[in-house]
């Protein structure tokens, strides 16, 4: 079991940055791979980016590709994501999620989920 919680979202302007954390409780962290979500309003959850349990590795959707970045922090039971750049379509309330058996690709089922932070890119 691990519980997540996502901060770092808001309202930012387009072309600017924000970075988003999502805190693992719980002793395991390292055991699970991490991805980021996001979900417009009217759309189906989407895969951003998702990373191995090392770090070692790292995958991202072709939107956010050169943009975001994804990282994580064991010692802080820390899962990040920079994100720069913004553009409208980014907005989104937006998910980190735990996968104890993956690397953090797109297409693995993640078993844990946050409540997710509202970000809001306005031009």
């Amino acid at each position: 079991q691990v519980q997540l919680v996502e901060s770092g979202g808001g309202l930012v302007q387009v072309g600017g940055s924000l970075r988003l954390s999502c805190a693992a409780s719980g002793r395991t962290f390292s055991n699970y791979a991490m991805g980021w979500f996001r979900q417009a309003p009217g759309k189906e959850r989407e895969f951003v980016a998702g990373i191995s349990r090392s770090g070692g590795a790292t995958y991202y959707a072709d939107s956010v590709k050169g943009r975001f970045t994804i990282s994580r922090d064991n010692a802080k039971n820390t899962v990040y994501l920079q994100m720069n750049s913004l553009k409208p379509e980014d907005t989104a309330v937006y998910f980190c999620a735990a996968d104890p058996f993956g690397s953090g690709t797109q297409g693995r089922k993640y078993d844990y989920w946050g409540q997710g932070t509202q970000v809001t890119v306005s031009s």
